[in-house]
C-alpha cells in the first residue's frame, strides 16, 4: 500500500507553513514534502515533523530558490559552481531531517551539452552522500520553458549512465500528462525506476479527482505491484484543502 503525504508548498496554504504540518496530520497524512525548506531552516522544520508525528517524503535542492522563476542549476554549464554550493547547503539540511529523498532540479537552459553536465553534478552529488537518497523529474516546458529534463526516455538514460544506487525517478501524473498526454503509458514505461510519485489533477493541477483520469483505478494499481513509496498529493487546491481530499484513500 502507498502511503500518502501532503506537499506543504501548496497544500494548506490558507494558513502559514508551520502551521500546516499538523493541518496535514489532521487530514489524515502520514507524510510531507516542503520543496524549499529554506524558510523555515531545519530545526523548524524537525521540530513541527515531531510535533505532528510525519514523516519528511522529501524536498528539492536548491532549498532556497532566489526567485521564483528559479528551478536549480544541475543541468546548467554557467552554474557548476553555483550548484556544488546549493547541494552542500541541501546536505546540511539533509543531515538534520533526513529526507527519504532529494529532489535535484535541473534547471532551465538551452546549453547544447546540458545532459552531460547534468550527469556529473548527478554523480557529484550521489558520491557526496552516499547516505541520502535523491530522484529526477521530467517536468513540461509548457508550464517550466526551457526545462532541461522534460523527457522520460531523457531520464531512464541519464540514471543508467549515472549508475548510481542511490538515484531514481520522480514521477509526476500531472508533468506525465502534459508530457505526453497518456498517463498510463508513461508509467508502464519508467514504473520499475520510479520511487516517488506526485499527483494532481487533469489537466489544471487542481484536486486528484477522476475529471481528466481515475486515480483509484491508478492508486489500486501501485497496490497490486506491490508499490511502497510515497504517493505525494502536489496540486493547487481551488479552495480549503481540507474540501477537496475526498480523493486521500483512509488510514
Amino acid at each position: 500500500m502507498p502511503r500518502f503525504c501532503a506537499n506543504l508548498t501548496l497544500l494548506f496554504n490558507e494558513v502559514p507553513l508551520t502551521e500546516r504540518f499538523g493541518r496535514a496530520r489532521q487530514a489524515g497524512f502520514e507524510g510531507v514534502e516542503v520543496l524549499f525548506p529554506g524558510a523555515l531552516g531545519p530545526l523548524q522544520i524537525s521540530e513541527q515533523l515531531k510535533a505532528a508525528n510525519l514523516s519528511l517524503a522529501l524536498f528539492n535542492c536548491p532549498v532556497d530558490p532566489p526567485d521564483p522563476d528559479f528551478f536549480g542549476s544541475a543541468a546548467n554549464p554557467d552554474r557548476v559552481n553555483e550548484f556544488k554550493r546549493e547541494l552542500e547547503r541541501t546536505l546540511e539540511f539533509a543531515k538534520v531531517l533526513r529526507p527519504d529523498f532529494v529532489h535535484i532540479m535541473a534547471g532551465r537552459t538551452s546549453a547544447p551539452n546540458w545532459r552531460a553536465v547534468f550527469c556529473e553534478n548527478l554523480k557529484y552529488a550521489t558520491r557526496q552522500a552516499p547516505w541520502q537518497a535523491f530522484t529526477i523529474e521530467p517536468i513540461n516546458t509548457a508550464d517550466i520553458p526551457r526545462y532541461a529534463l522534460s523527457d522520460f526516455n531523457e531520464a531512464l538514460s541519464i540514471l543508467d549512465e549515472v549508475d548510481a544506487p542511490n538515484l531514481f525517478l520522480q514521477f509526476d501524473t500531472y508533468h506525465a500528462y502534459k508530457i505526453t498526454g497518456d498517463i498510463y503509458s508513461a508509467w508502464g514505461k519508467v514504473a520499475s525506476r520510479a520511487a516517488h510519485i506526485q499527483i494532481g489533477g487533469i489537466p489544471d493541477r487542481h484536486e486528484p479527482t477522476n475529471d481528466g483520469f481515475n486515480y483509484g483505478s491508478f492508486f489500486d494499481g501501485l497496490n497490486r505491484v506491490g508499490f511502497k513509496g510515497w504517493v505525494s498529493g502536489e496540486y493547487h487546491p481551488k479552495g480549503q484543502t481540507e474540501d477537496g481530499l475526498s480523493w486521500l484513500p483512509p488510514l
